[in-house]
């Protein structure tokens, strides 16, 4: 007895099209997943290492320099180089003015006159825009937050006194350019001096801004060189530990972020 069999068709021309589409849809998925593998190597590499100097301005930023140094130094108001359409990668990036990275690259815009309408034969007074610049800093020790104690802050040739706030807090107007700085608080054999340098902390997405902010909380991960290692990675699980975080010593974003949070900066 014979049996008449009918094979179904195959869309797409038989065995050998249908095969040829399947190598193509897994190589297809092959290169689709080694492009997410690299693009996920980069964002690691970026996450660990930082990303460099950033911007394509004619201005190279120095060390210690910041949006409100530069324009007190140009004769500009800071948000107007901060706002400029030229500087938008570099605010991008750093998120802050005043915590820029050496090398970084900033535009200058012209200046423009302002006209201002006035009777004669008298004196007019002006103020400028953004200056002097406002310092902000939070005092704690392993007690806690140094609240209010007096302080004393010499900045340039200028000095101001005062008294931190409950939460170990202080506010000064300084000038937008100042370099350095020596700050006293309390009395007796409570006193603590900190020698300040204005500007000079390197961005949190760079490991050299991990280093400083680290050094500055009490987490010695010694010299500030930007390269990672196992004095940092020490560092990074006492910090991880007293934060409740798990103890990895790895520099990943979240523990990047809860640096600059609890820094304040």
């Amino acid at each position: 007895m014979s049996v008449l069999t009918t094979i179904p068709s195959i869309p797409g021309g038989g065995y050998r099209q249908r095969r040829a589409a399947e190598l193509k849809a897994q190589m297809e998925a092959k290169a689709k997943q080694r492009a997410e593998d690299e693009e996920a190597a980069k964002r690691h590499k970026k996450e660990e290492h930082g990303t460099g100097p950033v911007g394509e301005g004619e201005y190279e930023v120095g060390q210690g320099e910041c949006i409100s140094s530069i324009a007190k130094n140009t004769g500009h108001f800071w948000e107007k180089i901060w706002n400029h359409p030229a500087n938008a990668a570099l605010k991008e990036a750093r998120k802050d003015p005043n915590v820029l990275l050496p090398g970084d690259r900033v535009t200058i815009p012209a200046k423009t006159q302002k006209y201002e309408s006035g009777e004669t034969e008298m004196r007019h007074r002006f103020v400028r825009r953004g200056e002097p610049s406002k310092l902000l800093l939070r005092i704690v020790d392993e007690d806690g937050p140094r609240g209010d104690e007096p302080f004393t802050l010499e900045v340039d040739d200028r000095t101001f006194e005062g008294t931190t706030d409950t939460d170990g807090r202080l506010e000064c107007h300084i000038p937008g350019n100042a370099k350095r700085g020596k700050l006293t608080v309390g009395e007796g054999a409570c006193r603590l001096v900190f020698n300040l340098e204005l500007g000079g902390i390197d961005p949190i997405t760079e490991v050299a801004g991990v280093q400083m902010r680290l050094n500055n909380l009490g987490f010695a991960c010694g010299p500030v060189d930007g390269k990672l290692g196992p004095r940092i990675s020490s560092a990074l699980k006492s910090f991880q530990g007293k934060h409740g975080m798990a103890m990895t010593g790895a520099l990943d974003e979240a523990t990047r972020a809860k640096v600059k949070e609890v820094h304040g900066t």
